[in-house]
């Protein structure tokens, strides 16, 4: 970029500016851009902005600038103001909690395990509640406001990381008259994003993840025709609501390859339709089970043993990804039928103790599909899954699931001599194996026939069972990522890797 110093690059013309600038990254543009006011105006050519993504507020938890999310709201609106009318690919998170809620006092255990108190409880807490969701409501206002007209937009992702903001695990809309014209801002925020599905012609990637007052049972009837016939991915989640996607919706999107919702939103009538030969076929499905939701979201009616056989043999390179945040293990055997194809399993739970019965029938329903599987449990408690066994469940998993690649497990004892079993079953073709150090056990009578550190001996056997160095995780915070973000990255991953 030695051009950039002199006249000469003042004298270059736009389109060999606008050139330069499609060789640079985001954060070189904008470097570059300060050469002069020509290069400044040829940093906004439509062009060199097709991909926008973005991450508001977090704080520590990859915020743009590590600031509070409010202080974000004038660098949203301008980037919004630049790029919304003509950006074809969107994507945004959104933290307006990280950073603003902070714990109120030291004692706090870990974010996931202690919910902060409802708004109404304390003065203030209801102080910066009230001041997170204004902010949060300000934002999306704020991008679709901008994105409203765009009929060349093609991708829009969207998540909110807005748990916190909801009193016990489920938002109560009562709670929105705290906030300074709540209820008119969400019916313009709804209004807002039906506008824009009505008016784009090519959409063909829509995921809408927990953004709080976003969308509604009847949102999806705005989307235009032409975006109807390009529409291939569609995520709508929201485990606050009911069924966000109605049999006739997703009857209009035949082209669908692959498709997230909450679990119980999966009806025997949808699954039928999905089972249409004239349809394209489906090749991933990501399902959310969460076991706070089931009081209101209940499983009665969602597909049956007979409904899978029939989606299956319509759409054979079906995989499903599933995550069951603190369920219970009588309600996975309900959930979990031999012929649903599922390729990754997350259970996550922070006091709900998962079965050896469970994963006995997870490693064999699932021995010929099983690729990732991630056991994690945020409690102090570590329990012994092989207690009154003779072979531990995650060792027969790790036997019989032959196509398993990624294993992460914590919050559950795993004995030394097992993991070094597990390393060895799959060797190098087990990609990922995750495994805090607090998880890990050691029975002291095979320490007493070994010489040498126990944990040194562990990590050499495992290393030769993988053919790679190998380490336990260190640090658990690595591992227990909040949930709902967790699946909204992963279910991108997962259906975009077709």
């Amino acid at each position: 970029m030695a051009l950039c110093g002199g006249v000469g690059a003042m004298a270059l013309p736009s389109e060999l500016i606008v050139h330069i600038f499609s060789f640079l990254s985001d954060r070189d543009k904008l470097r570059a851009s300060a050469v002069c006011s020509r290069w400044r105006e040829c940093l906004f050519y439509p062009a060199l902005w097709t991909e926008l993504k973005l991450r508001i507020g977090g704080g520590g938890s990859g915020g743009c600038n590590g600031g509070s999310s409010s202080e974000e709201t004038p660098r949203l609106e301008f980037l919004m103001r630049k790029f919304g009318s003509f950006v074809r690919e969107l994507q945004l998170e959104l933290a307006p909690v990280e950073g603003y809620l902070s714990p109120l006092n030291s004692e706090q255990s870990s974010a996931r395990m202690e919910q902060p108190p409802g708004p109404d409880n304390d003065p203030q807490l209801s102080e910066r509640w009230r001041d997170a969701m204004a902010t949060y409501l300000d934002q999306v206002l704020c991008v679709f406001s901008s994105i409203r007209n765009n009929r060349n937009l093609q991708k829009l992702s969207l998540y909110g990381d807005t748990c916190i903001l909801q009193q016990e695990g489920l938002l109560d809309s009562s709670n929105l008259h705290q906030i300074h014209q709540g209820d008119k801002k969400i019916n313009e925020i709804q209004q807002l994003f039906m506008e824009l599905l009505s008016n784009g012609r090519q959409l063909r990637w829509l995921s809408c993840s927990f953004m709080l007052g976003l969308v509604t049972p009847c949102s999806l009837a705005c989307l235009s025709n032409p975006s109807a016939e390009t529409l291939q991915h569609l995520s709508l989640l929201d485990h606050q609501l009911g069924p966000l996607i109605s049999p006739s919706e997703l009857d209009r999107l035949s082209n669908l390859h692959s498709l997230a919702l909450d679990f119980s939103d999966l009806t025997s009538e949808l699954c039928g339709l999905l089972a249409s030969p004239r349809r394209t076929p489906l090749h991933r499905l990501s399902l959310l089970l969460n076991g706070a939701a089931l009081e209101f979201k209940p499983l009665e009616g969602t597909a049956t043993e007979d409904d899978w056989k029939a989606l299956v043999r319509v759409s054979a390179n079906l995989r499903v990804y599933i995550m069951a945040l603190e369920v219970d293990s009588s309600e996975l055997l309900r959930v979990l039928k031999p012929s649903l194809p599922l390729e990754r399993l997350h259970l996550d739970s922070y006091n709900t103790l998962v079965s050896d019965a469970t994963l006995e029938l997870i490693s064999q329903q699932y021995n010929k599909t099983l690729t990732h599987f991630l056991l994690l449990r945020d409690d102090p408690d570590f329990p012994d899954l092989s207690v009154n066994r003779n072979e531990d469940p995650l060792v027969l998993l790790a036997w019989r699931c032959t196509q398993l690649a990624v294993l992460v497990i914590h919050g559950y004892t795993v004995w030394s001599h097992n993991l070094v079993a597990i390393s060895r079953l799959r060797g190098s073709s087990l990609r990922v194996l995750t495994v805090s150090e607090e998880s890990i056990d050691f029975d002291p009578d095979q320490s007493m026939c070994m010489e040498g550190d126990p944990v040194h001996n562990l990590v050499k056997e495992v290393s030769l069972g993988l053919g790679r160095v190998w380490h336990p995780c260190l640090d658990s915070s690595l591992v227990l990522s909040e949930p709902t973000q967790h699946f909204h990255r992963e279910l991108h991953a997962f259906s975009m890797g077709m």
